[in-house]
């Protein structure tokens, strides 16, 4: 039957290794060393092209499911997140965990589970019942997870979360150094009046408080309390922050320069400075975090920010559950934390001289 010949069910039938065979005028056996990686040493160079060009004119491709079950496995790894739709970061994650799959000859079957504890059970069942080689599980914020049932019957690699209970390999930001980071922006530009607006009751505004801490005892100054404002995460908190800060306060009692817990509070604080007439960054310096797409970069300013490495977080993820498949053993119960980098641009500038 030629490529493209409809069975009797009118579907096109596809071709099979025999008839790359028949085509190329060797033996079934032939075929089979070409694409199992057993062709060097038992055939020729001319033979091999002779197979793979006729697999091309017939559209061949090797049955990924019956090889991966000579192999046990199926070159196809799980990953099961809470809320892919509706998160602008889970683009970059997901390229980064399906490209490095798919540098390894790997696919990646994604379920989204919306946050939801049984669906995330039933997908990992699922996942389990479809022979995955391995699972990842990522959330979008992060927290430590409840890990959904059955996980602990695989290979399995958590990104951007910790578990609740015990030690499994996972992958998150270097949230504390990226805290850091961000103070030393505005002390590296000579700010000593440094406040922190926003924030949520999680790991990700723990640590990077803490790194904030941090960066201003190196410099010889403390964290004033009242210029620790716990805010939220919205636009609505930034700007209701930065009025509690700026409102009524004279120039040379104000912060000169805010971090923000991430880019839409750092949008929210750009415009409570700029109804309360302060230039950004003549009067004000801002740093936010997340470097969120089709944000930071179009604020007027545009927003110097320390980025989230959601790309890097599916790569490693992914390499480090490729690794422990091939292993065939489990990936060292560790936690990764990747550093989170400094993208400047134009919201940081030197303090006011008055």
């Amino acid at each position: 039957m030629n490529r493209g010949q409809s069975t009797d069910a009118g579907r096109p039938e596809r071709p099979t290794s025999k008839d790359v065979a028949r085509l190329a005028g060797v033996s079934h056996t032939a075929v089979s060393f070409v694409f199992n990686g057993r062709a060097e040493g038992n055939l020729s160079a001319a033979t091999q092209q002779r197979i793979r060009t006729a697999a091309e004119q017939l559209g061949y491709r090797p049955n990924a499911v019956a090889r991966g079950l000579r192999r046990s496995r199926t070159a196809v790894i799980g990953l099961v997140t809470d809320h892919i739709a509706s998160s602008p970061f889970a683009g970059a994650l997901l390229r980064g965990a399906m490209e490095t799959a798919w540098s390894s000859e790997h696919l990646v079957l994604t379920v989204d589970s919306t946050g939801d504890p049984a669906k995330e059970d039933a997908a990992v069942a699922e996942l389990l019942d479809r022979r995955v080689d391995g699972i990842i599980y990522a959330a979008m914020t992060l927290r430590r997870a409840r890990l959904p049932a059955g996980l602990d019957r695989t290979f399995a690699v958590l990104a951007n979360c910790l578990p609740q209970e015990g030690s499994m390999a996972a992958v998150i930001p270097a949230e504390r150094a990226g805290g850091r980071a961000a103070a030393r922006l505005l002390l590296d530009a000579g700010h000593r009046r440094v406040a922190l607006v926003g924030g949520l009751d999680d790991i990700a505004s723990a640590e990077r408080l803490r790194g904030f801490r941090d960066a201003l005892r190196s410099a010889g100054l403390l964290a004033r309390k009242d210029w620790i404002v716990r805010t939220g995460g919205e636009i609505s908190a930034g700007y209701e922050g930065a009025l509690r800060l700026l409102a009524g306060v004279a120039p040379g009692r104000r912060p000169t320069g805010i971090i923000c817990y991430n880019d839409r509070v750092a949008a929210g604080v750009l415009h409570a400075a700029t109804s309360l007439g302060i230039d950004v960054p003549g009067e004000l310096s801002l740093v936010g975090y997340d470097d969120q797409e089709h944000m930071a970069e179009f604020l007027n300013p545009p927003l110097t920010t320390i980025a989230l490495p959601h790309r890097s977080m599916g790569e490693w993820a992914t390499r480090l559950l490729l690794d422990a498949i091939g292993a065939g053993s489990g990936p060292p119960a560790e936690v990764l934390r990747l550093e989170c980098p400094v993208v400047s641009r134009a919201s940081v500038g030197p303090p006011p001289t008055r």
